[in-house]
């Protein structure tokens, strides 16, 4: 269910300790869910023939203190014609129709930082683990200031039942350690779809329906 932190200091910590708490190794991810981010003015090809231009005039993303420099409330698409690229892009990522991808500030900031490397206490573009990408996020896209580890992260949430009430922004847990404990965070987009930070893929976009997933999956909440 758009983001400079200083570096986490862990020399104290028992070399079992590091991985508490943090984004366990995950599997390799499946390619249908993972894309390029492509280069300026290149030709996007999409399922079924569809193709869209890249359009520097309305489709760079600048960032500044995290902050991206997006529309606030980007425009209702009225038809496919007025759809712009990266709500192509989006759409087939999420199986959602072009119309209703319309959170420029969202998908902007996960642009942004797609691909970009797992890095253990990373914090910025040259590496980043999951649970600073998410407080990044969340400052940024949504103006929620979050701080802490996934399981510190969980704490702080209003749990959700059913995976039936996500809604985009919210938040997704894993416990993939051994001792059962959460140790990896995503934020829910669509569909099923998470963005998070891999460690084996970087910045991308999962699926709660993969059975990798459906195994570690250890809840849900909100940030109120």
């Amino acid at each position: 269910m758009l983001r400079r932190t200083g570096k986490w200091m862990f020399r104290m910590l028992p070399a079992g300790a590091l991985m508490l708490g943090s984004c366990a190794m995950l599997k390799k991810q499946p390619q249908q869910t993972t894309a390029q981010k492509p280069a300026e003015n290149q030709q996007i090809e999409f399922i079924d023939g569809i193709a869209v231009t890249r359009d520097p005039k309305t489709s760079s993303h600048t960032s500044k203190n995290r902050q991206t420099r997006l529309r606030e409330n980007p425009g209702h698409v009225n038809s496919i014609e007025e759809a712009r690229w990266w709500q192509f892009k989006y759409a087939q990522l999420l199986d959602l129709p072009v119309e209703n991808v319309v959170n420029e500030k969202l998908f902007g900031f996960i642009e942004e930082w797609w691909g970009v490397p797992y890095r253990m206490g990373g914090s910025n573009k040259s590496g980043i683990d999951c649970s600073n990408f998410v407080n990044t996020l969340m400052s940024a896209v949504y103006q929620i200031n979050l701080v802490g580890n996934s399981v510190q992260l969980f704490n702080q949430v209003s749990r959700l039942a059913k995976r039936a009430e996500l809604q985009s922004g919210d938040l997704v847990f894993f416990a993939i350690n051994r001792k059962k404990r959460i140790s990896h965070v995503g934020i829910y987009l669509y569909n099923d779809r998470f963005v998070h930070a891999s460690s084996s893929n970087g910045v991308m976009i999962s699926d709660l329906r993969e059975p990798y997933w459906v195994r570690y999956y250890a809840g849900a909440g909100r940030i109120n």
